[in-house]
């Protein structure tokens, strides 16, 4: 059987993440994805996916010419709905719901909206438009899924919030695992051998608050002159963020990485991840930094409290300020990698081992 699943963009942040770690993992003898891209440019990790028998869909995104949009969208489904078994929709925001409108349209039986995240991230508009279609929803999808709690909450109410099954992030934890080989060509090649490497990996975007982290930095950089912090990834808040390091005085010691293909490099050249977001749906960030062992900070009652699996994962109010999640950090800078057997060993109890839960999701899928 096929499916269609959206939630492929050109950056390869949480939701890409998520869903190309499951389908390295799915018995593709049994079910293949098809992709449906809002985008002409090439998706993250687009290459792998048609390598493997999958087949990506472009169309034009609705913000940027609705006609086009939706022309394209009819005839993507017109030319290949009976070639689908049913759809997936992975989205931070119940803004546009009309992949499964048109999915119900052409007759897919299993239509599946999927939440990851917890919290408006767009603009007012887009804001009502979720109240609007939070409504709806029930109507028009048949399964709801949700990677925690508070991500359902966020999309689902009454019935379609009792019918929320909550699928884990699971991670490929021999994949991100701390590899010292990749610790020291990173630290080599940039002449960071002996710093103290403080890191963030996320869209540079007010969600992620890497401006305070900024803050944070600033402060602990009181504390030790030998630290670095290294914000991988990119969006509408570099400049800002640029500028924002520069006022600080900090500019010298933050280094801006971009987009990154092997984030298990460069988790590995870290030696503490900052998690200072101010909302999420889960964080697969923080996930992955805990599978390559590293002491991590969170926001608390931001980051859900199920994605602490190691000892080393810590966390603190944003309300404390940046003194005291730099103190924090201070506390934290003796402790050691959790070792590799122990962070396995956990990750397959608590159910984020991509090798245990891929299973699950094929179940669901064919269901």
């Amino acid at each position: 059987m096929r499916i269609l699943v959206f939630g492929m963009t050109e950056n390869p942040g949480g939701v890409e993440s998520f869903l190309v770690n499951y389908y390295r993992h799915i018995d593709k003898n049994k079910i293949q994805w098809d992709f449906l891209c809002n985008s002409h440019n090439p998706v993250a990790y687009e290459d792998e996916l048609v390598r493997n028998g999958g087949r990506c869909y472009h169309i034009t995104a609705r913000s940027d010419n609705r006609q086009k949009y939706q022309q394209e969208l009819d005839t993507v489904f017109r030319e290949h709905s009976k070639e689908w078994s049913a759809i997936w929709v992975n989205v931070c925001s119940l803004a546009n719901i009309d992949y499964l409108k048109v999915a119900k349209e052409y007759g897919i039986e299993k239509r599946i909206i999927h939440s990851h995240n917890s919290q408006n991230m767009d603009n007012w508009l887009r804001g009502l438009l979720h109240k609007w279609n939070k409504r709806q929803i029930g109507k028009i999808a048949t399964d709801f899924w949700a990677c925690s709690e508070d991500a359902a909450k966020w999309f689902y109410s009454g019935e379609t919030l009792k019918k929320a099954v909550v699928i884990h992030n699971a991670i490929d934890v021999e994949r991100m695992r701390f590899d010292e080989g990749k610790r020291k060509a990173i630290r080599t090649k940039y002449g960071w051998k002996d710093k103290y490497i403080i890191g963030n990996v996320g869209r540079l975007h007010f969600q992620k608050n890497q401006s305070f982290a900024l803050d944070i930095f600033a402060e602990y950089l009181k504390k030790n002159k030998n630290a670095l912090l290294v914000l991988v990834g990119q969006g509408e808040d570099e400049r800002m963020l640029k500028e924002k390091a520069d006022k600080l005085g900090i500019k010298d010691s933050v280094y801006f990485a971009g987009v990154q293909s092997d984030i298990q490099a460069w988790l590995s050249s870290f030696d503490l991840f900052l998690f200072p977001s101010v909302f999420e749906g889960l964080g697969i960030a923080g996930l992955e930094a805990e599978v390559n062992g590293l002491p991590t900070i969170a926001s608390k009652r931001v980051i859900p409290e199920e994605v602490k699996i190691n000892d080393s994962f810590c966390f603190i109010d944003l309300e404390a300020g940046a003194n005291a999640w730099s103190e924090k950090i201070e506390e934290l800078s003796s402790v050691e990698r959790a070792e590799y057997s122990e962070v396995k060993k956990r990750f397959v109890e608590k159910g984020y081992d991509i090798d245990t839960e891929t299973g699950k999701l094929e179940t669901l899928l064919m269901g």
